[in-house]
């Protein structure tokens, strides 16, 4: 997978590039399952029954609040969106410098998609099995794994939803 930064790129293009795809590939994932997660088959956001995720946005929502997964998607994909469109976070210009703070930005995009990835995992998967799209999910998944930890984007801690599944899919190749 071609996740090393290439000869001569600057590091945050090659971020901020990189999480603009994989943002798109989630958000398209993620529309597909959307007739299985609802209010009633997903009222917490969650990854197996050990993880559960409450959204902040530290503007509108301050306090992290306890929602279901497709309301947490929402706010997430809504959220991440914001924060794409901000020319000062993620500049359209060439030669427009990225904020000193672009880096923590994207770490924080980075992992709250990885939660989408896990919701999907372990609430829906026999959905994307019996939409025949376990291929293209496990192909996206992996790429993504492969970036962030290339460049040490998502903290270990958070990826222990799917340790097992990472192994797998990492070992393999490496």
């Amino acid at each position: 997978m071609a996740v090393m930064l290439p000869e001569g790129e600057d590091l945050n293009e090659w971020v901020a590039v990189n999480t603009v795809d994989f943002f798109n590939q989630i958000n398209m994932l993620y529309g597909t399952i959307t007739d299985f997660c609802t209010e009633e088959s997903c009222p917490v956001m969650s990854a197996g029954p050990k993880y559960e995720y409450h959204w902040a946005d530290g503007t509108n929502i301050k306090k992290p609040i306890k929602c279901s997964a497709p309301k947490y998607i929402d706010y997430l994909m809504t959220w991440v969106q914001d924060q794409l469109d901000d020319e000062t976070l993620f500049p359209s210009k060439i030669g427009v410098p990225f904020k000193r703070n672009f880096m923590s930005v994207a770490k924080t995009i980075l992992k709250r998609l990885f939660r989408v990835y896990a919701h999907i995992y372990h609430q829906h998967f026999d959905s994307v099995m019996q939409l025949q799209e376990e291929a293209h999910l496990n192909t996206s998944f992996k790429h993504f794994i492969f970036f962030v930890q290339e460049f040490n984007l998502i903290d270990r801690k958070e990826l222990v939803p799917l340790q097992e599944l990472i192994e797998k899919l990492t070992t393999k190749d490496r």
